[in-house]
């Protein structure tokens, strides 16, 4: 008994000594720190260095403790990244001396200034042109960026498209305008004429009138905005609109509600506020952080005259990323959009089917109402981690390397729309509970290009492929 005593005593003495020789050595790294000399760019030709400065973490004579230098150096590798102003961005230490040290940080930059002509179907989705292959729906025209104006993140873009829908538009951004680099400026302004335009839902699908002689939709658009981004991740953007659209009379005859008192001419100033707190490592094909944005816009301030819109909605999004393993990863998202109670005429009001918000599986359908809730979840495998190829044969840096991803989806979605205005027209997905599932291969690859192939599985029991150019979720 006193031998067994002794030996657990021993054993107890020998814990406590691993213990506080661990515990030592813990205390001794948290006290290891470098302090951040200097930091050397390289890379940049076009770029200047206070627009790469402005997305880091780390500033000189920052003190880094040891333990938090490749999350820092790994935030800033995604900061820089998300930017979409690089292809690649590596991060290191040189010259550590007496605990100081430099920072290098070297870019491969993109090609930012693209004149690209243009071949397009003018449709809510490719899937949904697919239904028809109706060529007659094409446009075409040029589209002209430059995506880094000055080596300042400005964007300048020029657009001319002609055929289906005609649009003539221009924008400039510029990020940054005071010292601080905290606010923005933006301007737009487009103008755009057509011989088609759906003027009704009927059966969870547009009904589109045309008129090849002449164009029943005239429209002008422009905005100004103020940008406000006083750390990394959360902007606040405030805009004014104008929109002035003209109308064939077939259109307001066919639809009494396509416009209010069946006006043929809708002149609106619009106010518009979005705040979004972005924390995704991958803006274009996120897999950890998460997004939170709110949107809030007033159509008609009745400050115009005969202006006769009159209706506000704010939308909500929420997006979560984790890391479940080194191969699996969980997403979801919730978007809700809550409108008010006035009147919104059918040219303007949006459900699900539009644009991003549409449940996989129910491409080919719309469901119009004032509000909505969509939950979109995903699970994915990673069937090859991102892989980078060089190819030598090609002189030029910012195309002869490239990364590729691919990923194996399962999800399902889940999404309801109350409506009281027009699902009286056999528009049976509008006011009841809409889901899907499915399975998805996509691969991933440089310029936030994404290619999503997937078989999904509506409530109604049909299924089909589907492909898509975005991220899931």
């Amino acid at each position: 008994m006193t031998l067994r005593l002794f030996l657990l005593v021993l054993m107890l003495m020998r814990a406590l000594s691993l213990f506080s020789q661990s515990d030592s050595e813990l205390t001794q790294n948290e006290k290891s720190y470098l302090l951040v000399k200097k930091i050397i760019i390289s890379g940049n030709k076009v770029t200047r260095d206070h627009i790469i400065i402005r997305e880091l973490t780390i500033k000189e004579n920052d003190t880094l403790w040891f333990r938090d230098i490749a999350k820092r150096f790994q935030s800033c590798k995604e900061n820089l990244l998300n930017t979409s102003l690089f292809n690649f961005v590596t991060i290191d230490t040189i010259e550590v001396k007496n605990h100081e040290a430099n920072i290098s940080i070297n870019v491969a930059e993109r090609w930012y200034i693209w004149p690209t002509p243009f071949f397009e179907v003018t449709e809510r989705n490719f899937n949904t042109w697919l239904e028809t292959k109706n060529f007659s729906k094409a446009a075409y025209g040029i589209y002209v960026s430059d995506e880094n104006f000055r080596g300042r993140k400005e964007s300048l873009r020029l657009l001319i498209r002609m055929g289906y829908n005609e649009q003539y538009g221009f924008s400039y951004k510029i990020p940054y305008l005071n010292k601080k680099k905290t606010w923005g400026f933006g301007l737009t302004g487009s103008y755009g004429q057509t011989h088609e335009t759906p003027y009704i839902t009927l059966g969870n699908k547009p009904v589109f009138f045309k008129d090849t002689e002449h164009y029943i939709q005239k429209n002008y658009f422009s905005n100004i905005q103020a940008v406000n981004r006083k750390g990394i991740y959360t902007t606040q953007i405030y805009q004014i609109n104008y929109d002035y659209y003209h109308f064939d009379d077939t259109l307001v005859n066919l639809n009494s509600e396509f416009s209010k008192k069946a006006d043929t001419i809708n002149q609106f100033l619009s106010l518009y506020y979005l705040y979004k707190s972005d924390h995704r490592d991958n803006v274009a094909y996120p897999l950890q952080g998460y997004y939170f944005g709110v949107e809030l816009v007033k159509r008609g301030l009745g400050l115009l005259k005969n202006e006769n819109i009159n209706f506000a909605y704010a939308t909500f999004t929420f997006r979560k990323f984790w890391k479940l393993s080194d191969r699996f990863h969980f997403a979801s998202s919730l978007k809700t959009k809550i409108s008010t109670a006035g009147f919104q005429p059918y040219f303007l009001q949006k459900g699900l089917g539009y644009g991003s918000d549409f449940l996989r599986g129910y491409e080919y359908y719309v469901a119009d109402g004032q509000h909505f809730a969509l939950l979109k979840t995903n699970v994915k495998f990673t069937l090859l981690p991102v892989k980078i190829i060089k190819f030598n044969f090609i002189p030029a840096e910012k195309f002869n390397k490239i990364h590729l991803a691919m990923y194996l989806n399962v999800y399902s979605d889940i999404g309801y729309v109350s409506d009281h205005q027009i699902s009286k027209l056999n528009n049976n997905l509008s006011n009841t509970a809409l889901y899907s599932t499915g399975v998805g291969l996509d691969f991933v690859t440089y310029y936030d290009k994404v290619f999503r192939f997937e078989y999904s599985v509506n409530r109604i029991g049909e299924e089909g492929f589907f492909l898509h150019f975005s991220s899931p979720i």
